[in-house]
Parts: structure tokens; sequence; C-alpha cells
């Protein structure tokens, strides 16, 4: 029985590799539903059928698990690196550049539902820029739309994670830099599994879990820019 995997938007392309490397192993075929994690939260406690909800951070699994919806409670599976992106051939990506007045639009995921968006507003305010920058944030709804926005340069930079521009899709498009992780709280992603009447489906899910941390699927975590949780 096929399982169907939420999963934040800035695990898209790494999610792919691993789905892809799990039903190698097992033979259990999944389904991926991307969207930014609060937007997953509000859908499970709605009812969606899903087996299994790997977010980008802790807060959305333990409210799942304090509402009763989770089977256990959730454990962080890698930690996400926050970069900086554009693809103007023009700009050099950097801190000082977002200050530069050729800049009308700076994307961030919108922190209210996607935790990357947290982590890129509090950088800048660790930085001293949130107030100046405000009038040029535009605010897409997970880290999916933010890449869209960047990729078609609506844009001129964004903040995204690392997974995305280290993904074949995405690999040597524009240019970026990787942030300094002492400015923004860790992105602690977590993963959880949600109660199950079935029991194959509930197994067929508790394995996707423990694959999650053997050593093979944190080496893909890794190539994508992740920090192992081992």
């Amino acid at each position: 029985m096929g399982l169907r995997i939420a999963t934040a938007a800035n695990m898209q392309f790494a999610m792919n590799e691993l789905v892809q490397e799990f039903t190698e192993k097992t033979g259990v075929p999944s389904e991926i539903i991307v969207s930014s994690s609060g937007k997953l939260t509000a859908q499970i406690k709605a009812g969606a059928p899903y087996d299994v909800f790997v977010a980008a951070n802790m807060k959305y699994p333990n409210e799942l698990y304090n509402s009763g919806i989770t089977k256990e409670k959730p454990e962080i599976y890698a930690f996400g690196s926050l970069v900086l992106w554009t693809l103007k051939d023009s700009l050099k990506p950097s801190v000082e550049i977002l200050r530069d007045q050729r800049l009308k639009h700076i994307v961030v995921a919108n922190p209210k539902t996607a935790p990357y968006g947290t982590a890129a507003i509090a950088f800048l305010k660790n930085k001293g820029l949130y107030e100046e920058l405000k009038p040029k944030l535009v605010f897409g709804e997970s880290i999916s739309s933010v890449n869209q926005f960047i990729f078609s340069e609506s844009a001129e930079i964004g903040f995204t994670a690392q997974s995305v521009v280290l993904s074949p899709k995405m690999k040597g498009k524009g240019a970026w830099i990787k942030l300094d992780a002492n400015s923004y709280p860790p992105i602690e992603q977590g993963v959880v599994l949600i109660a199950q009447k079935d029991e194959k489906k509930a197994e067929n899910a508790a394995e996707f879990y423990k694959f999650l941390f053997s050593p093979e699927a944190q080496q893909i975590l890794q190539d994508y820019g992740y920090q192992p949780v081992q």
C-alpha cells in the first residue's frame, strides 16, 4: 500500500530522491504532497489522509502531537540552511547588496506558515536590516513560491533553502551565498507519523520514518546541504 508523504517545500527535491531510494529498497510506492509546513498542518488537522509529515521545523509536528493526531513525539531528521539567491546576472548576492537602491523586490517565504520565512526575517532583524528593507519584502506562500519569484526574476533576489540551489533542477542557475547560521535560529526539521487505523499503512509509514534516519538517507540529505542529526 502506497504512502502519502506531506512534505515541506524546502524538502521537495531531496524528497524525490529519498522516495526513489526507499521504493527501490522496499517496493513501497510513495506520493509526495508539497506545501508550506503551516498549510500542511492545517490540512492534516482537517483530516487530510497523509501518513507521514516531513516538516521544516518542530513547531508544527509538535502541534499535531499535542492535538493527538500523531503516534509519537516528532524527531529532528536534519537541520536546514538558509541562502540568498539571485538569477540576475548583474547582481552578486551579498547581505550588503540588499540595501542597494536598484533592488526593488526581495522575496521571502511567508513567516506565518513557512519556517524558512521565519528564519529569513530573524536573519534580517539580527543584521539590523528588517525595518529598512520592509518596503522591499514580498512574500511567497512557501519556498516553492519563493523559487518561482526568483526564477522568473519577478524578484531580483530572495531567501531560500540551500537544498533548492543544490538540486539537480536548479544547480548552476544564478548565484547564491550561504548565510551565517549563527544569525538565525537553527532550522530544526522534524518528522512525525500520523496515527493510522490501517495496520499495513502504519507499518510502511514506520519503515519510511526509520529509513529517513539511516546513513543512506542522511547522506542524501547532506548532498542537498542539510546538516545531519548524527
